[in-house]
């Protein structure tokens, strides 16, 4: 036995299970949103009604960028980890996700293949541009400029690190589109993984600075929920490997935190 073989097996067996697990993490998210997830958001709303001077060492600046930077770190440090393993031609990495995406395609019912062939059209390309447009009239007409302007840089600024990325690794697409159709451009990291990761954490955000405080427990788990579901379908569509799907949601997060991380220093500053 090889030091491959237990990490071929794991990929073989998380591949014929990974559809249960996805249906069970996003239902789980769902179901926690819509009954305890409003409640939680009020009672984190509760505690933060006092004004905010804290923060690390009494600065209000700092507990923001250390939040972010730790965002951050774990990003960048899953994303570089995956991204050197493919660039330094890594057969284990490369065996894995071939064991995995043929165990997925040969467990995934064409019902499923079908429902992630819809649900994946939530992260390609146009429609989160027209969703960005949406959300940015919406948001320059409501008065929340700032607002508007960090929204449409969070996506278009993902939309262009994503594509500079997969040029920078040059990773070739499966050769196993199993119902889910031949795709051009580069595989690594996925588009639709960080583009969704970015849109709906952005979502999100703006459901926090927005909304009622009952909805906002709700908006993260929900935005969680699609973020997972839109990215997991990449995989099942076998349209990209397992470590695409898991390098789009790091780079995204990396992104998203960046972002927030600056549009929250920004409302700080000016109130």
């Amino acid at each position: 036995m090889t030091v491959a073989d237990p990490l071929l097996e794991w990929a073989t067996g998380s591949g014929r299970h990974a559809l249960a697990a996805v249906a069970f993490l996003a239902l789980l998210a769902i179901l926690v949103a819509a009954t305890r997830g409003g409640s939680w958001a009020q009672r984190r709303a509760g505690q933060r009604r006092r004004p905010d001077h804290s923060g690390i060492s009494g600065n209000p600046y700092l507990s923001t960028v250390t939040a972010g930077a730790a965002v951050v770190g774990v990003g960048l440090t899953i994303f570089a980890f995956l991204a050197l393993k493919i660039l330094a031609g890594d057969s284990a990495l490369r065996e894995a996700d071939q064991a995995f995406s043929e165990a997925l395609g040969a467990s995934l019912s064409p019902l499923a293949r079908q429902t992630f062939g819809l649900l994946t059209h939530l992260g390609d390309t146009s429609t989160l541009t027209v969703l960005c447009l949406v959300v940015a009239i919406f948001l320059v007409a409501a008065g929340h400029h700032r607002l508007g302007v960090g929204w449409v840089v969070a996506l278009a600024g993902n939309g262009a690190i994503n594509q500079g990325l997969k040029h920078l690794v040059g990773r070739a697409r499966p050769l196993l589109p199993a119902g889910g159709g031949i795709e051009s451009g580069y595989s690594f990291p996925s588009g639709h993984s960080s583009g969704t990761t970015v849109a709906f954490g952005m979502l999100a955000y703006l459901a926090f600075r927005l909304l009622p405080a009952r909805w906002r427990g709700t908006a993260w788990l929900t935005a969680l929920a699609l973020t997972v579901t839109v990215g997991a379908s990449r995989a099942f569509l076998q349209v990209h490997f397992a470590s695409d799907v898991l390098a789009g949601f790091a780079s995204g997060t990396v992104w998203l935190a960046l972002c927030v991380t600056g549009l929250e220093l920004l409302r700080r500053r000016a109130s």
